[in-house]
Parts: structure tokens; C-alpha cells; sequence
């Protein structure tokens, strides 16, 4: 069976990367999680959930965007800016936003081979971001 041509991530709309940014900090979230806690599954759920909400990924986004390359901050704002059809029920159009750029910088630089850079943001935003903070 032919596999079809790859898709340049520079081609892939915003959303798409978003799609794939949103499945990197979840896995490197539930990793990290897993690495240093003996939780129940539902526990760790709980936990995990307080690093990939809409609201989280907004105030993480704030965090780390200082450290944005100008590319990085390129395609953090393509990402924000990309139309929506819904918002999530616990954060404001300004968080959804936000959080959907941030996802989709994380989908750019794990399409385009940058695991390093996307390790190197996962550890600052881990080391410096309070999920229990308001």
C-alpha cells in the first residue's frame, strides 16, 4: 500500500497543529505525573487536568511567551487567531484562544523535529507554574 505524500507542517492549518500540540502536553503532563506520584488513575486525572484546561494552558502561555522565539511567537499567535467554533465551558474567548496557541506551538515544534525546544518550554512552565494558583 502507497503511503501518501507528507504533509509539511508549514502547510497544516493552525487547528491541525493545535490537534497535535494538545496530545504533547497531555503525554508530557501524564508522564511527569506518573514519574513522580503513586496516584489512583482518577487521582492522577485530577491532577493532570489542572496543566491542560483551557484556563491552565492560558496562564501557562503567559508564562512562557517571554521566552518565545519570533517564530515561536509567529505561530503562537497564527494559533490564537485561528477561528472557533466553540469555546470551552470554564474559560473566557480570551483563554480558549490563548490556550488553542499555545497548543499550536507545541504542534509546530513537535512536527518539525524540535523535541528539545518543546523539553526545554515543559520544563520551565513545570518548574514555575502553580496549577493551584487562581
Amino acid at each position: 500500500m502507497n503511503e501518501p505524500e507528507k504533509i509539511d507542517p508549514r502547510e497544516l492549518s493552525p487547528l491541525a497543529l493545535a490537534f497535535v500540540g494538545d496530545s504533547v502536553l497531555e503525554l508530557l503532563v501524564r508522564q511527569r505525573l506518573v514519574e513522580h506520584h503513586r496516584l489512583s488513575a482518577g487521582k492522577l486525572n485530577a491532577e493532570k487536568v489542572k496543566y491542560v484546561s483551557a484556563r491552565a494552558q492560558f496562564r501557562e502561555e503567559q508564562l512562557l511567551e517571554p521566552l518565545f522565539t519570533e517564530d515561536e511567537l509567529a505561530v503562537f499567535k497564527r494559533g490564537r487567531n485561528a477561528s472557533k467554533a466553540s469555546v470551552a465551558k470554564h474559560a473566557s474567548p480570551e483563554e480558549y484562544r490563548a490556550s488553542t496557541g499555545f497548543e499550536c506551538l507545541l504542534g509546530w515544534l513537535y512536527l518539525n523535529g524540535r523535541l528539545s525546544r518543546v523539553h526545554e518550554l515543559f520544563e520551565t512552565l513545570w518548574q514555575s507554574f502553580d496549577p493551584n494558583e487562581k
